[in-house]
């Protein structure tokens, strides 16, 4: 059964395969940019050694870490919903199933755009008809209990407490939401992949066999399905690059010499009449 099981565990490289695709296709350059990464640990410090990164900040809650873990590169205590960083202080910002352990995903999404000069990269559970059925089941997770008990119930929940967590999935639209309402200051552009992950670890774990022999059993046909259909898989990715500014500036704002936004009131005045 362990042998068996090995093979799911092989073939989840997600983290590291999108990196590397970004990477080559000429959206990251792990030379030249500088990335801080929220809610990380040990799998963020091994998938950017891998691929050549030289400056890394791993910041997370962990309250146990003395600051060499994650050498050679950095680490800094950081809350990933009030980041104590100054605007565009990295090139990128990146999280890793991390969002989800916020008390507002949404705004620790926001704080990594603010941070970052270039735009963010994310992974996180996705919400689709698939896992909606899948936590209806059993086999995903409404709150991520599993996450706390193997961190000796005491770690590894909401904001990296005791607590466990609600589990957030987002979708496609929502980014694109939040990220607009966040920073309406020009046109964002989304890249987004998909991939179907079998949550190996808290599966095993489980007392109750049969979920776990009722997820290995449903693989194949979930594998067939999101090939043809990649969004009902129950993982995705998503870069979001930040406008050019002042150059992609929408037409409706003015940006001052001091790096804020005014109202571009002649411009408005070609589409609107004055009230009497």
């Amino acid at each position: 059964m362990a042998h068996f099981l090995n093979m799911f565990k092989a073939e989840d490289h997600f983290y590291e395969d999108v990196l590397g695709r970004f990477i080559r296709q000429g959206m990251i350059y792990p030379e030249d940019h500088s990335v801080l990464v929220v809610a990380g640990g040990e799998l963020d410090r091994k998938a950017f050694l891998r691929h050549g990164f030289k400056r890394v900040t791993i910041s997370n809650l962990d309250s146990r870490m003395t600051g060499t873990e994650y050498a050679p590169y950095a680490w800094s205590f950081q809350d990933a919903e009030d980041l104590k960083f100054a605007d565009a202080s990295f090139d990128f910002c990146v999280v890793h199933n991390g969002l989800h352990h916020c008390v507002s995903p949404h705004r620790a999404l926001l704080e990594m755009l603010r941070v970052s000069r270039q735009g963010a990269l994310l992974f996180e559970p996705y919400d689709n008809l698939v896992t909606r059925l899948g936590t209806r089941f059993g086999i995903g997770q409404q709150f991520e209990h599993a996450a706390v008990f193997y961190n000796d119930c005491s770690y590894g929940g909401v904001r990296n407490t005791m607590v466990p967590n609600y589990v957030y999935r987002f979708t496609r639209r929502e980014i694109l939401k939040a990220v607009e309402c966040g920073e309406p200051y020009g046109p964002h552009r989304f890249f987004f992949t998909h991939q179907m992950r079998l949550p190996l670890h808290q599966l095993r774990g489980r007392r109750n066999r049969l979920v776990l022999l009722a997820a290995v059993g449903a693989w194949p046909f979930l594998k067939f399905f999101t090939f043809f259909i990649p969004s009902l898989a129950n993982c995705f990715a998503a870069l979001v690059l930040k406008p050019d500014l002042p150059r992609e500036l929408y037409p409706w704002l003015k940006m001052k010499s001091d790096m804020t936004f005014e109202a571009n009131q002649e411009w408005m005045a070609t589409r609107y009449r004055a009230e009497k």
